[in-house]
């Protein structure tokens, strides 16, 4: 049956264009096709956007969202389009609103403690930025050499500085929010403390842009610690030990800054990819850095780490060797999805239970026959269980579908959660009854409809 539309696509780009004054409107089929769907990730081949936006300012967002109400059309906010759970890809006839080129860098305020910045800042760029101050910005996601703090803020990103910093809502103290309806709020202050009214600016934190577009984020800064920054690796004969060591670490009063977690595999894929040879050491390498670390404090970690029956223990204060150290597991992912398709996970657990899970990841791997590596910041108990199959083989392996519910399942037993960091998006939008309960689930929908009650924005990503 022949569908009538009211307007053509000619007629709704056209009011489009006349509403993006500052931004750049693209409809061409290279850059809806590179925009529309994650690399590495299995969409809807069908999501090809209308438009591809890239915003100057908030007035643009404002008329995007002006055009998208007039026709009905969806808006799916991107902002460096590192989604890992299909967060962010098109909709068959959107509007993807890209927030990236707003990428200013407002104020940094040493007095405030804080900076002010747009969405599409780079996070380490910010991080640089604020260390020329004398300050740094915390929260240290993996991508953080190339995501935004707009898309940090959407999905609530964690990473590798989490254990003593926190995540990124622990660092955000107020934004500027365009609603569906075109409104642009502002949420939060300067201030440290803030009690006034309800947290409407946490409630946008990991909204993953279903309630709003970000278009600026105050950040606390901290000033740079005193001390040695220490950093080192030391191997386990496996990941249940390395886990059992961390817990001890953990509350330990050493407050380490990282304590990065990485299976005999990954190690593997480590060595072939940077062309070293710590494979050749253990099962199981623990990375870990204090940034502030004292003569007692270093005494404290390695007689933990020798409770614990680590070996080869290497620390080091020299910056060069840290810097190659950090890069080892900021390129962790590329060297395990080198030339294979995969699904990584990001499960998250009360600490106690970090153990037992790595276990069961190994009995499911086992079980199914599968290639599981597991990493991931075993200081706050997240994990990324990533299982691979051969490049060759294009439809999603079934023994791979049959690994994910059982460890999601044991994940929720443990009381964990199945997205620590890495958000909902459309990979896991039908666990939240499972995970939240019937209730909350209704609330969050409740939530959504008040915010956006047209259903406009980022439809079928977090609460499906």
């Amino acid at each position: 049956m022949t569908v009538f539309k009211a307007f053509s696509d000619d007629q709704i780009l056209a009011f489009l264009k006349d509403q993006v004054k500052a931004g750049t409107v693209y409809t061409d089929e290279a850059t809806l096709q590179k925009q529309s769907f994650s690399p590495n990730l299995s969409g809807d081949d069908s999501g090809l956007a209308l438009a591809y936006i890239e915003a100057g300012n908030s007035d643009d967002v404002k008329g995007v969202l002006k055009t998208a109400r007039k026709y009905h059309i969806a808006v799916i906010p991107q902002d460096q389009f590192t989604t890992t759970v299909i967060g962010a890809d098109g909709v068959a006839g959107s509007f993807i609103l890209s927030t990236k080129k707003m990428n200013q860098i407002v104020e940094i305020s040493k007095a405030d403690s804080l900076a002010v910045v747009q969405p599409g800042v780079i996070n380490g760029d910010l991080d640089e930025a604020a260390r020329k101050e004398g300050m740094f910005y915390a929260p240290d996601p993996g991508s953080k050499p190339i995501s935004g703090i707009g898309g940090n803020a959407a999905t609530n990103a964690g990473g590798m500085s989490t254990v003593k910093y926190g995540a990124t809502k622990d660092n955000i103290l107020g934004m500027k929010v365009v609603l569906a309806d075109g409104r642009e709020i502002k949420l939060g202050g300067r201030t440290l403390k803030q009690a006034f009214g309800y947290n409407l600016t946490q409630l946008f934190v990991g909204s993953e842009g279903t309630l709003g577009i970000i278009t600026e984020i105050t950040v606390k800064l901290l000033p740079i610690p005193l001390g040695t920054p220490t950093m080192g690796i030391a191997f386990f004969d496996d990941m249940t030990k390395l886990a059992e060591g961390v817990a001890a670490i953990r509350i330990s009063g050493v407050y380490p800054t990282m304590l990065e977690a990485l299976d005999s595999a990954t190690i593997s894929a480590l060595d072939t990819y940077e062309g070293t040879h710590y494979s050749e050491n253990s099962g199981a390498m623990l990375i870990f850095k204090i940034d502030s670390s004292t003569p007692e404090t270093v005494k404290v970690l390695n007689d933990l780490l020798a409770k614990y029956q680590a070996k080869d223990v290497q620390v080091t204060t020299d910056a060069t060797e840290q810097a190659a150290l950090e890069k080892l597991r900021r390129d962790m992912l590329p060297a395990i999805f080198a030339g294979q398709n995969h699904i990584m996970e990001d499960m998250a657990m009360p600490l106690s239970k970090l153990a037992p899970m790595m276990d069961y990841i190994s009995e499911v791997g086992t079980k199914l026959n599968l290639k599981i590596y597991v990493a991931g910041h075993a200081s706050d108990g997240n994990v990324h269980p990533t299982i691979v199959w051969p490049k060759e083989v294009t439809e999603t392996p079934q023994a791979v579908v049959e690994a994910l519910q059982p460890m999601f399942h044991k994940t929720l037993e443990l009381g964990g959660t199945i997205s620590g960091e890495h958000a909902v998006g459309m990979l896991k939008n039908q666990w939240n009854n499972e995970e939240l309960g019937e209730d909350v689930d209704q609330i969050q929908h409740q939530i959504k409809a008040l915010f956006d009650p047209m259903g406009i924005l980022n439809p079928k990503r977090k609460i499906n």
